[in-house]
Order: structure tokens, then C-alpha cells, then sequence
């Protein structure tokens, strides 16, 4: 039967918003598709959309779904597991959102990637291009990791790491973390005697220490991923919030400026490259060490490029054009660049004073 959806009409100040939904939100205790969550949730960002907001929504709940309608034997490994249950709860993810959207006038499409898709930069302005015109025509695209061919080092941490990858690369200026819970407390939850943090800035202290490193039942994150990803994306000039993705109307109440769960603010608008610097950490082809004078100077508040007079060590080989982790000398990471030249001249150049910059400013993310 063909859900009949209200008409949401709200007042925000988002343009472009990217949703994530956790396996948690959308399934039942037995691991099946909860519909009426994926109603309600239809409603609202199909309400949204209709408005003329562009939306694109992150959704897992395949691996969940497929676990929910198949058995495997225990002697099954893991990736199998995934792979099997993924294809199978995949295709009955995307008909339960379809058949729900085609009621509001409302076109969606599957997108299906993994880490490897944002490996280079020409790879990663394709997929804009891709995500740019689904949005211009007013199509809804619905992300999901490819589970059916990700193996360990393809995979990402989970949905969020993709969320902040989608809502940086299609410049949104918001995202929604739905999860299980109303944000993050500044205690344990378990405890009974917590609150919800309210807001979290660039100037805020570390909350890690407060965050409980258990997992959802579902799904492969945690909170403490989500609060390091959002301290992230937020860096980037996007506003961040997490929140209870089974709230009534959550989506339009964040959406029309509510304060609920707990809100990244943004804290600068970064260039479309240093958005995707930002997320690819894990594609660089070599280490640059750089002493305490070039940390200073890469950490204070002025445009500073790297140059080889900081630099006391190169590791690996890498091209020009490559990407590069910037290390200190414990070894700690301090952000991701581009070189500007091989490797073989950046020894050369190592400690050197006026030498050309080994990673630009222009093409340089810090942590």
C-alpha cells in the first residue's frame, strides 16, 4: 500500500543539506527495514525537496536489512557475510525508498562507492560532476558504500566518514548526522546524570575523553568516530549536527534552525581542493617530517607554505602532484598536502633555505 505523506512547508536557511541515517535508525531489533522510520523520513526530506532544497541523503541499512532476511552459517567469514548480506538488503533498501518518493513527484538514484573512488582528483571532480546534475534535475541521491566489493582497505570507518566526504565535495552546507542517540553527552550516558552538549566550536576542548567507544549494534561506527568527523568537516566550513534520527520531524525541525543534539559550528570556508585534502589521508604516497620552527609557523593564524628549510626528513617515494602526510618529528599528523615537486629534489632541497615550496599553501589541509 502506497503511504500517503503530509506536505511539510518550513521556513531554513539551508540551501543544500547532505542526511545521514544509521543502520540503528532504520531497523528493527530483529535487523529487518523499520518502514515506518523510512516513511517518516521520506516525508520530511521529500517535503524539503519539493521546497527547491537540494538533498542528498546517506543511507546504510543494507547489511543490516540483508542480515534480517537471510541466515548464514557461523563458519561464514565476515566479508562474505557483508558482501552477501549487502546485495541482498541493498535492493530492498532501494525500493522501499523509491515506492515512498514516487508519491511526492520525486525521482531518486543509487549511488554506490568506496574509498577507492575518491583516490585521485580527477576521480573525485568526476563524481561532483555526477552529484551536480542529479541535484540540478531535482533527483534524490541515496549513498551507500558498496559493501558487494569492499574488502578491509577499501572500506571506509563507516557511513559518516562517506557523509562528510559527500557533504565536502558537493559544497553543502550542512550535515545531519542521524544516529541512535540525542548527541553527544558530556558524560556517560549510563550513568544517568548527563546532558547533551549543546555546541561545539573550533575553540572547544577535546571531548574525546567523554565519548564512549562502544559500537551500534549495526552498524561498523561509533560515537567517538562521528565526533572526530564532524570536528572535521566542520573545519571545512560546514555546520555539523548529530542527532536522534527517530525524533518527530528531526529532519525539518534541524532543517528550520531547531536546536537539537549537538551542533559543529563552522569555523572557516575552505576551497573545494582543501575539502577533499581534508578527507584523503589515506591515498598519500609518502611522509614529510618538518621541525618545531615550520609547526609554528604552519600553525599560526598566517597563509604559510611548507618550505624545505623546515623540512628534516622525506620518506617514500612520490611524483610531483602527489599527496604527501606532513609529520612531526614524533611522527604525529599534522595535515596533507600536494607536492610540488618529487621526492628526489625535496632531499636535495631538505633544510635548505630560499628553495620553492615543497606543498604550497594553496594545496596544503592541517588538521
Amino acid at each position: 500500500m502506497t503511504p500517503v505523506f503530509q506536505v511539510l512547508k518550513i521556513m531554513t536557511q539551508y540551501q543544500k543539506i547532505v542526511v545521514k541515517v544509521g543502520s540503528n535508525v532504520l531497523t528493527g531489533a530483529d535487523g529487518s527495514l523499520n518502514l515506518k522510520v523510512i516513511d517518516h523520513l521520506v516525508e520530511q526530506v521529500g517535503g524539503l525537496a519539493n521546497q527547491g532544497i537540494q538533498i542528498v541523503l546517506v543511507s546504510s541499512g543494507a547489511v543490516a536489512a540483508g542480515r534480517g532476511k537471510f541466515a548464514l552459517p557461523a563458519k561464514t567469514d565476515q566479508v562474505s557475510k557483508r558482501q552477501l548480506w549487502s546485495s541482498m538488503g541493498q535492493i530492498a533498501l532501494m525500493n522501499a525508498y523509491s515506492d515512498r518518493f514516487q508519491p511526492l513527484g520525486l525521482h531518486c538514484s543509487q549511488v554506490l562507492v568506496t574509498r577507492e573512488d575518491f583516490r585521485d582528483r580527477t576521480h573525485y571532480l568526476n563524481m561532483k560532476n555526477c552529484f551536480q546534475v542529479m541535484l540540478q534535475n531535482q533527483v534524490i541521491p541515496i549513498v551507500n558504500e558498496n559493501d558487494v566489493i569492499s574488502i578491509t582497505e577499501l572500506m571506509f570507518t563507516d557511513n559518516d566518514e562517506l557523509a562528510g566526504l559527500i557533504a565536502s565535495m558537493v559544497n553543502s552546507q550542512a550535515l545531519f548526522i542521524l544516529s541512535n542517540v540525542e548527541g553527544i553527552y558530556d558524560g556517560d550516558p549510563g550513568s544517568g546524570s548527563v546532558e547533551v552538549i549543546k555546541e561545539v566550536t573550533a575553540e572547544s576542548a577535546d571531548l574525546s575523553h567523554l565519548i564512549s567507544s562502544g559500537k551500534s549494534n549495526f552498524g561498523r561506527g561509533g560515537m567517538i568516530t562521528k565526533y572526530h568527523l564532524a570536528r572535521k568537516v566542520a573545519r571545512s566550513g560546514i555546520k555539523v549536527v548529530i542527532a536522534k534520527g527517530t525524533d518527530d520531524n528531526i529532519i525539518t525541525r534541524l532543517a528550520s534552525g531547531e536546536q537539537l543534539g549537538t551542533h559543529f559550528l563552522p569555523s572557516r570556508k575552505a576551497s573545494n581542493l582543501k575539502k577533499w585534502l581534508a578527507h584523503s589521508h589515506g591515498f598519500a604516497k609518502g611522509n614529510v617530517m618538518v621541525n618545531q620552527g615550520a609547526l609554528d609557523a604552519l600553525k599560526s593564524r598566517e597563509a604559510t607554505s611548507l618550505l624545505p628549510i623546515g623540512v628534516v626528513q622525506i620518506e617514500g617515494d612520490f611524483k610531483k602532484g602527489d599527496l604527501v602526510n606532513v609529520v612531526d618529528e614524533k611522527r604525529g599528523m599534522i595535515g596533507l598536502g600536494i607536492a610540488q615537486y618529487n621526492s628526489a629534489k625535496a632531499r636535495e632541497r631538505q633544510g635548505l633555505k630560499n628553495q620553492k615550496a615543497l606543498i604550497h599553501y594553496d594545496y596544503l589541509f592541517l588538521n
